[in-house]
């Protein structure tokens, strides 16, 4: 095992004389007195490694030695990982004492002294590889999936594999043969290196599914689609937390992996006191019972901050190889963007656009990358589906790490300040905003073949109503009120009509806080039927009151149940009042 001594110490980047040999992401600790404190090799130049460290420096002198693991920053994978609330470094933050992380104080993720009903999906015989399910045992209400440990090249054979039973994540459960005939006890337990994506799948295909989120504006607009990416900036304020929160809770996923990668020590906290009281409308019971929280601070070291995301990843492809559908969420990447600047700084690096890395736009992309729609063995389908929040200076969405996230994600929610000053939530600008997947003729066909033969054109239309109608608001803006047609009044009321109907939507209403697909199909072709017709105007004096009669039985619409008989009469009222200035 390869020794070093430290050489030099800035804020958490420490240089290590080695005496052997080390590699890039290695993992080492540090001993000062008592404690021991990890840190990852980041650089390597001759003798001396620039490591990071994941805790606070203080204390650390030159001369203190330093032991090298030969293993590089992983993760512990298995059963009992559901529910749980870990730091950056996969530390179960439930087991930690006192109310700060006592510094070198690592906890294992794991309960290696709990039991849990393995049923065996193999047998003795069966040729196995890399991602191939063992067994299954039930965690919360998933079939946690047992499979052939990711790091095992080749094809196996399994000599034997253990009964329906109860058993700890300790015990052996297979032994796999390999061809050269050594054997290799396989247990519930998985490590591996959080910076290498999990490849133990047949296939990446684009994505093509929705993903429904019964947040309107999203799929209606600008649809997220199953294993797709996106990301939602803006100032703060904005509503970038709540909409997570709304998307989380209603989302078409089977868990939900959180990753509060820098935020405020009081957001966090919220988080943490919140999610536990969320119901899940999909299971009835409690949301964080198919929830994962990885915390980290912004009061926290920047190395564990960095962690942070790429541990969520980590966890989000093992379970995605299970068949699951999973959504992860960041919040927020400008931090993790921050805590790369400071290390690159740290080491004098070039630096690129407001000091952060020249390589900003690929580590970016490298991790967005690593989401997606993937087919397994046996024909069972998993996928990651990651939406991240960044949180410009300023709201200014035209500094770096917005502009690469742009780069590497194919949905963007921009959250305008205008929008949230004016009470219009979610504050999501649909003029901005975009969604790359309703370019993708796959995509096109499913929306197409799923939901309405014309879906793709409707919501073409819809977006074109609202730029015309922003357009005829500027308009009327600069020219006045009876400066302009009357046929910009009307414009800008029908933009109004889908933004108010369509777009807004109160997270805080039984009903609408989410609008399943079928009762979104049926509103955007009503409103759009309404905007199709000609209203005779005498004067724009006329135009504003009528259509914020329409609006509001809209509204009223939006907070009863679908087709209910309630929904029905205001659906009738809404008819009689379009005849009254229908156009001959």
């Amino acid at each position: 095992m390869t020794k070093g001594i430290v050489k030099g110490i800035i804020s958490n980047l420490v240089q290590v004389e080695v005496s052997g040999p080390v590699s890039q992401n290695e993992i080492c600790y540090i001993n000062l007195g008592h404690e021991r404190l990890m840190a990852e090799v980041i650089k390597v130049s001759g003798n001396i490694a620039y490591t990071q460290v994941f805790e606070s420096t203080r204390g650390l002198r030159p001369g203190d030695t330093v032991d090298f693991t030969d293993h590089m920053l992983e993760v512990k994978l298995g059963p009992g990982m559901l529910s749980k609330n870990y730091d950056g470094l996969q530390n179960d933050l439930n087991k930690m004492t006192g109310i700060f992380l006592a510094r070198g104080d690592y906890t294992d993720p794991l309960d290696e002294d709990s039991s849990w009903d393995f049923t065996p999906l193999a047998k003795a015989g069966d040729k196995v590889s890399a991602g191939d399910w063992l067994g299954n045992v039930p965690e919360s209400w998933i079939a946690h999936k047992i499979m052939v440990p990711f790091g095992m090249d080749g094809e196996y054979s399994i000599k034997s594999i253990a009964g329906a039973g109860t058993y700890k994540i300790t015990d052996t459960i297979a032994t796999l043969v390999d061809k050269e005939g050594k054997e290799h006890a396989v247990n519930m337990i998985q490590k591996w290196p959080v910076k290498i994506p999990i490849r133990a799948y047949l296939e990446k295909p684009r994505p093509f599914k929705l993903m429904e989120t019964g947040v309107r504006t999203i799929d209606t607009l600008n649809p997220m689609v199953e294993g797709g990416t996106g990301f939602i900036p803006g100032p703060f304020g904005a509503g970038k937390t709540v909409l997570q929160h709304s998307i989380s809770k209603n989302a078409e996923a089977d868990m939900i992996i959180f990753a509060a990668c820098g935020e405020r020590a009081n957001e966090v906290v919220e988080m943490f006191v919140e999610f536990p009281e969320l119901d899940d409308p999909r299971t009835g019971r409690k949301l964080m019972e198919r929830t994962i929280i990885i915390c980290n601070t912004s009061n926290m070291p920047v190395a564990a901050r960095e962690a942070s995301v790429y541990t969520a990843m980590t966890i989000a492809e093992y379970y995605r190889n299970m068949g699951l559908k999973v959504l992860l969420l960041a919040d927020s990447t400008s931090r993790w963007a921050q805590a790369l600047r400071e290390m690159s700084n740290r080491m004098e690096e070039l630096p690129g656009p407001d000091a952060f890395p020249m390589d900003l736009p690929a580590i970016v992309s490298n991790f967005y990358a690593r989401a997606g729609f993937v087919y397994l063995k046996g024909g069972a389908t998993g996928s990651i589906t990651f939406i991240g929040t960044v949180s410009p200076a300023g709201g200014n969405l035209k500094e770096p790490v917005t502009e690469s996230t742009k780069k590497a994600a194919r949905c963007f929610y921009a959250l305008s300040q205008a929008r949230a000053d004016s009470k219009r939530y979610p504050a999501v600008d649909p003029i901005d905003s975009y969604s790359k997947y309703l370019e993708y003729p796959e995509v096109i066909e499913y929306l197409n073949t799923n939901i309405n033969p014309h879906w793709v054109e409707n919501v073409l239309l819809a977006k074109d109503i609202l730029h015309r109608g922003r357009e005829a608001y500027e308009q009327i803006n600069i020219l006045g009120d009876d400066g302009v047609p009357l046929s910009y009044h009307d414009r800008y009321w029908k933009s109004e009509l889908v933004d108010r109907i369509i777009l807004q939507q109160d997270g805080f209403d039984k009903v609408d806080q989410s609008t399943p697909m079928k009762r979104q199909e049926y509103m955007l072709e009503l409103i759009l039927d309404i905007c199709g017709m000609d209203f005779h105007f005498e004067s724009f004096e006329e135009i504003m009151p009528y259509y914020v009669r329409m609006i509001n039985i809209c509204k009223q619409m939006n907070y009863v149940e679908f087709k209910s008989t309630e929904f029905n009469k205001y659906n009738e009222e809404l008819s009689n009042t379009t005849q009254e200035r229908r156009a001959e």
